[in-house]
């Protein structure tokens, strides 16, 4: 096995975390699979992997390796590419992280007619509401809800998607319609949201006069993901605030209704996220391009 081969075997390994899962999405033996890690490492005089008897995990050298790693595979690739007799395939692996939410609605519907126009892209969709790591975790692009900490990943904008507040028809029923933010605090629930548990709930925000402000509305139920919010809601809990585009069906249908419209949070910013430009494959480029067309019917004019 080649020194690039060594390459991919330890990119496959670092990013399942497993040497038998590798094997199997490789179609090697297993023993093949850890030979080529260890004449690797050998090779570089360092350990890549941490080994334990229920995971394999990147040490910092391992970390450091797979970073450059990815993209000179991806370079490769594309020296591939170049002696396609068709310039629009495209084929290989592509790990793609998004909030449950748009992985679910927007994302998953749609998949069917990417594969039908590359029958040989073979897409990883994760879905999850936590800002991961890229690098660590073998993540080519990942689709980003809000404002993004200071990174040295490639952010591309897409646009902004409206915030509204919703409740169900009979949490309504039970406290009443509210009219203001200062009557929340006091005659008003809201469901909590935080994606990690020992994060603090953030505040009910809203802008005014173009200013956002903020309000401390109490609850007695905190999540940690999307899914568990608008179910929080319908069932009744509490109050949310929520991009329009993930419960406008459930307006439509009444199980939800929106409250509050001259006090909407203000809206988010929506962007891909990737980890080098280098790394910017002919595949992850298609997928860039699709998922565009795709989100835009939902992002603000």
């Amino acid at each position: 096995m080649d020194r690039l081969d060594q390459y991919r075997v330890f990119a496959r390994v670092a990013q399942l975390g497993s040497f038998i899962q590798a094997a199997h999405a490789l179609g090697l033996p297993r023993a093949t699979v850890s030979a080529a890690v260890q004449q690797l490492e050998a090779t570089l005089g360092t350990r890549l992997l941490h080994r334990t008897t229920r995971r394999v995990s990147l040490t910092a050298d391992g970390l450091r390796l797979l970073e450059r790693v990815q993209a000179l595979l991806a370079e490769a690739d594309e020296v591939e590419q170049l002696f396609h007799t068709d310039p629009g395939r495209v084929s290989g692996r592509l790990h793609v992280d998004a909030p449950s939410r748009i992985a679910r609605r927007l994302i998953s519907p749609a998949l069917p007619g990417l594969l039908r126009r590359h029958p040989q892209l073979q897409l990883v969709l994760g879905s999850t509401d936590r800002l991961i790591d890229l690098v660590g975790e073998g993540v080519d692009c990942a689709v980003r809800i809000g404002k993004l900490p200071d990174s040295s990943l490639v952010v591309r904008p897409l646009g902004h998607i409206e915030q509204i507040n919703c409740a169900s028809p009979g949490y309504l029923r039970e406290h009443g319609v509210p009219t203001d933010p200062d009557g929340l605090a006091k005659n008003h629930w809201a469901v909590g949201y935080a994606a990690v548990p020992s994060a603090p709930a953030p505040s009910w925000t809203y802008l005014d006069a173009d200013q956002t402000r903020a309000v401390a509305v109490p609850s007695r139920v905190s999540v940690n993901n999307a899914e568990s919010y608008i179910a929080c809601a319908v069932s009744g809990v509490g109050l949310i605030q929520i991009p329009r585009f993930d419960v406008q069906h459930l307006i439509e249908g009444g199980q939800l209704v929106a409250v509050l419209p001259a006090y909407q949070a203000s809206p988010l910013p929506v962007s891909l996220v990737y980890a080098h430009r280098r790394q910017r494959s002919r595949r992850m480029g298609v997928f860039i391009e699709w998922f565009e067309a795709l989100m835009r019917p939902h992002l603000l004019a």
